[in-house]
């Protein structure tokens, strides 16, 4: 080796330590995580984080439409599988889950998902989530993150499945639940309702776990559904296969882009939401017809196209939400519909109004997106 090959030494003849390098930002990993941590400290809905995110992203750092993808299938992916992908983090530290700290958990699941949900290669997966844990949680905890990973890294889902989820035989409900990332009373719960053996429950959970579709709603006498297909374009826009409002976004893409959907004229709405605000608005009344009630209006969507809704009938929406920042997002779901409606917070338990006010009322307890979870 010549002299000018061999790494510096000081006075001492101790070789010099690397200079230091600063971690890069990953502009695509450092949005995911941000929306994580909503999620996590706020209770948000990720549908909601996301878009504002995604449009500040494109301003700021020139997003394109393969970075919204990718972030959005880490950000959808990571809490699609939470369940499944905290059982294999905590197989891999010596200490119980809830003693580490929620950042370092979410950019743990984060690895997790890269490793075991995508295509992402084994060696880019750790470096990016050890350069992002880097950027937020600093170098000493970023070691933290680089072992655990490691130790992931060394099986697929299926070889981790083998090793963390109970043997059905012993615990069915368990094993379903960590297999299917389900918390293990809603598993208890679709097994009563659906009755049956194994296959029946396996098949509704994998569905379940399924990458939904973006669906897009055109809120009647506000939007209409070849509008959407408009702006999408013929070949990037598929009808709803039930509900007459609805246009599904066939290569995916952010509804923000959309000016109907930006002015509150359309929203996203899965196609099982619409179907329950049809129904309602469907139901044969005897009488009078002029105060509807959505009692659970929260985050806003089946209120929005009840409102329109009622608004072409001459009816009056009161949308009813016991969280005061739900009804905020009500009041904003709501915004510029064209008819008379109010939005109040209140408890439906212990309701403000007379009974028999309503003559046609819409309580969806629990929420009809329980798939979501």
């Amino acid at each position: 080796m010549s002299d000018q090959s061999r790494p510096p030494r000081s006075a001492a003849g101790q070789r010099q330590a690397k200079p230091y390098r600063r971690p890069k930002k990953d502009p695509v990993r450092l949005l995911a995580f941000e929306a994580l941590r909503a999620v996590d400290e706020r209770d948000a809905y990720a549908n909601l984080v996301l878009p504002p995110l995604l449009r500040k992203a494109r301003q700021t750092e020139g997003f394109e439409a393969r970075d919204a993808a990718l972030a959005t299938e880490l950000v959808y992916g990571t809490l699609r599988r939470q369940g499944t992908y905290d059982a294999v983090i905590k197989a891999c530290i010596d200490r119980p889950l809830r003693e580490v700290d929620p950042p370092v958990l979410d950019v743990l699941s984060l690895g997790a998902h890269q490793l075991l949900g995508t295509r992402i290669p084994t060696h880019a997966a750790v470096s990016a989530s050890v350069e992002l844990a880097r950027v937020v949680l600093g170098d000493g905890r970023a070691k933290f993150v680089n072992a655990v990973l490691r130790k992931i890294a060394a099986h697929d889902l299926d070889g981790w499945l083998e090793r963390v989820a109970p043997p059905y035989e012993e615990d069915a409900e368990e094993h379903l639940a960590v297999y299917h990332s389900h918390p293990r009373w809603v598993v208890s719960a679709l097994w009563d309702a659906l009755g049956g053996g194994r296959a029946g429950i396996e098949d509704l959970l994998e569905a379940d776990n399924e990458r939904p579709e973006v669906t897009l709603v055109a809120r009647p006498g506000r939007s209409t559904t070849d509008e959407l297909v408009e702006a999408l374009g013929e070949d990037s826009a598929l009808p709803g296969r039930w509900s007459p409002y609805a246009v599904r976004m066939a290569e995916g893409g952010e509804p923000g882009a959309l000016e109907a959907v930006r002015d509150g004229r359309a929203g996203v709405q899965d196609e099982g939401s619409q179907l329950v605000a049809m129904a309602l608005a469907a139901a044969p009344v005897e009488g009078r017809d002029e105060r509807w009630l959505d009692g659970c209006a929260g985050p806003g969507g089946k209120a929005a196209l009840l409102g329109a809704l009622a608004a072409q009938r001459g009816a009056f929406l009161l949308a009813s939400e016991k969280q005061p920042h739900r009804a905020r997002l009500v009041e904003r779901a709501l915004a510029g519909n064209p008819g008379p409606y109010l939005v109040i917070a209140a408890d439906g338990t212990r309701p403000p109004w007379r009974p028999g006010s309503f003559d046609r009322v819409e309580l969806v307890v629990p929420c009809s997106g329980l798939g979501a979870l």
